[in-house]
């Protein structure tokens, strides 16, 4: 029996989130600076002969079987399985059993939800051996979710899920650019050095926040601040191209300042306390990764103050999170084995 199996690597979102959101990058063009880290969603595929797709999530607890013949309702049990399924495999399949789980849960900030879509994109492309490339299958993770099931979210995750590494992406009305960044292996190492992830304890509905940020966008109110992540995205990029960490920094902070006006939704008072005591204790600067709200937050540090924030956050009740950036996107290969 041959196994297929998939990883895809979570992200830490630098700057530019927001601008990746409909209807912004349609009307004036969106723009993100991020970078893959070694935390995965996971998935294996065994092929069956009964025409049953049993599912097994350990992040949600949950295990189901259907018969390829069912009539598959969006019910909230798995649904973005279920969609992948239904978009790549039909009405045609054998069968399989399929196994997932994630180094990070939904509303981590990491974009968990999205990289697993991507991971479930690739083991059925592996599986029914279809020639898709890395542009195709974040496309497509990114109609499944948003357009198919309908959950309200940007773009960034699916590409960065897709493609690995550090990566300037341009979200341009009629495509998605995505820009690999060469950056050398000192500065990789320093800005991991430098850097503290820390999980706040607290997850968030991305969705609510998106919702909130899209109306202020249509309304006007948040247009300006959109404009502004724009060329913090731009400028916080040449940064760490020309090698400036310092300024990194400094950028990380004034994003931060910048994406909270988009909406009050993004931070809170309990956020703000930890971002405020982290810069007390000597953090550079700061963000929640993905929508806000929480999940985890990142923390540039200068090195001599990085362990002082640490033990700070580390009182407050967060976790801090040792990671390493990973280079590469999805992966997927088959093994030889009896069990999945």
């Amino acid at each position: 029996m041959t196994l297929i199996r998939a990883k895809a690597p979570l992200r830490i979102s630098f700057a530019g989130g927001g601008t990746d959101v409909p209807p912004f990058p349609q009307m004036e063009g969106g723009c993100v600076l991020s970078a893959t880290i070694n935390r995965y969603a996971y998935g294996t595929l065994c092929p069956r002969t009964d025409g049953n797709i049993c599912i097994d999530s350990l992040d949600f607890g949950m295990a189901v079987t259907y018969s390829v013949e069912d009539k598959w309702i969006y019910d909230g049990k798995l649904d973005l399985v279920k969609a992948a399924i239904q978009k790549l495999d039909g009405n045609s399949s054998t069968g399989f059993d399929l196994f997932l789980h994630s180094d990070a849960p939904p509303g981590s900030g990491l974009g968990a939800s999205s990289t697993m879509m991507v991971a479930l994109v690739g083991l059925l492309k592996e599986f029914k051996s279809l020639p898709l490339t890395d542009y195709e299958i974040a496309d497509l993770a990114y109609a499944i979710e948003r357009k198919e099931l309908g959950i309200l979210g940007g773009m960034q995750d699916q590409y960065a899920a897709a493609f690995g590494g550090f990566n300037y992406i341009e979200f341009l009305p009629d495509r998605v650019v995505v820009n690999p960044l060469k950056i050398s292996t000192d500065v990789v190492n320093e800005l991991q050095y430098n850097l503290l992830l820390c999980y706040t304890g607290t997850s968030r509905m991305s969705s609510h926040i998106i919702e909130h940020q899209v109306s202020r966008y249509e309304s006007g109110e948040a247009l300006e601040m959109l404009r502004q992540l724009k060329t913090l995205t731009v400028e916080m990029k040449n940064a760490i191209l020309r090698r400036d960490l310092s300024l990194f920094g400094e950028l990380l902070h004034e994003e931060w300042q910048t994406k909270k006006q988009i909406s009050n939704r993004i931070s809170n008072t309990e956020l703000d306390y930890l971002y405020e005591t982290a810069r007390k204790h000597g953090a550079i600067g700061g963000k929640i990764t993905g929508a806000g709200g929480g999940g985890h937050m990142l923390l540039y540090c200068h090195y001599k103050t990085k362990r002082k924030v640490a033990e700070a956050m580390k009182e407050l009740g967060c976790h801090i999170r040792d990671f390493a950036f990973e280079p590469f996107g999805l992966q997927t290969w088959r093994i030889n084995g009896s069990q999945p």
